[in-house]
């Protein structure tokens, strides 16, 4: 039987605030702790953090190859990162990923991608940090992947890569700008900004420095989510967009194995929640998809 290449991704955090790892453009000499164990076939990526009271609340794509859906879990940390809990906080029967978490006006919202229903939507914090509700006059102009959400210049911005096929989600960057999170919405009339598999799907939280707002980026050019190319883009406008790329990030040799892939970036305060990636090549993935698709064959799912 030949091998499959099974993408698994793990969660950690870094002892540094984001923009002084942008500033730096690199995770080298830095110390990790890992916020997860792994788990055959399932993994934990696309983590988002935010402190309240002492605590570290992080939300992250929870997938399983067995029914190859992710759900959004919430992890729970004290000041020294041992882990408090752990628990689901979204589980349609869609999936979800990419959970970026924002503070806006004293409430707390979370953005996570679902672009293969065709829409994406904002949910808002009902009860902190495990409930939460769709907003009801939220709408965006498409099914954005990746959205990343960042206020600059007086207006909210939201940089995405589009729904299309796999390449073109994977190397096209686009934009929407809005005078309120909750919109309305307005599309960049540059759109698509760039192309480029290196350095245009989102990969974590906008920075705003003195240069403007540092994208990380992810570079897909040998993998996907293979490491992440900081994009600088310079006050952009309602009509005016200009970006160039300033810094690659890789996984660093602390986090060996997990080294064959780095794709989000997200500051949480003192700290930056990175994902890191090792390919498995066993052939148990087979039977997975074997079982999976005998089940839609017999009209169980």
């Amino acid at each position: 039987m030949p091998f499959m290449r099974t993408d698994l991704w793990r969660c950690a955090a870094v002892h540094a605030p984001i923009g002084e790892l942008v500033s730096a453009g690199t995770l080298e000499g830095q110390r990790i702790t890992w916020l997860n164990d792994t788990r055959s076939f399932r993994f934990l990526a696309d983590p988002f953090g935010i402190w309240r009271d002492g605590i570290l609340h992080v939300f992250a794509e929870a997938y399983d190859y067995r029914d190859r859906r992710g759900r959004i879990d919430h992890l729970a940390f004290d000041s020294d990162l041992t882990l408090l809990g752990r628990g689901t906080v979204l589980n349609p029967p869609w999936h979800l990923s990419y959970p970026v978490i924002i503070e806006d006006d004293g409430e707390i919202f979370m953005l996570p991608e679902a672009w293969n229903t065709g829409t994406l939507q904002l949910y808002r914090a009902v009860s902190f940090p495990h409930h939460w509700e769709p907003v009801a006059d939220w709408s965006f102009p498409v099914a954005a992947i990746d959205a990343s959400p960042v206020r600059y210049g007086g207006l909210w911005w939201m940089f995405f890569s589009p729904p299309g096929n796999k390449a073109e989600r994977q190397s096209v960057l686009c934009a929407a700008w809005a005078e309120k999170l909750t919109g309305p919405w307005h599309l960049h009339p540059g759109n698509p900004l760039r192309r480029n598999p290196a350095s245009s799907r989102p990969g974590g939280t906008p920075v705003v420095t003195s240069a403007g707002i540092v994208l990380p980026t992810q570079d897909c050019t040998h993998t996907y989510g293979g490491a992440l190319s900081l994009l600088t883009i310079t006050d952009p406008t309602p009509d005016r967009f200009q970006a160039t790329v300033t810094g690659h990030i890789t996984a660093p040799s602390s986090c060996a194995p997990w080294r064959q892939g780095l794709h989000t970036l997200s500051g949480a305060g003192p700290i930056t929640i990175i994902d890191a990636k090792r390919i498995s090549l066993s052939p148990a993935r087979h039977l997975f998809d074997a079982r999976r698709a005998l089940t839609h064959r017999s009209g169980k799912i």
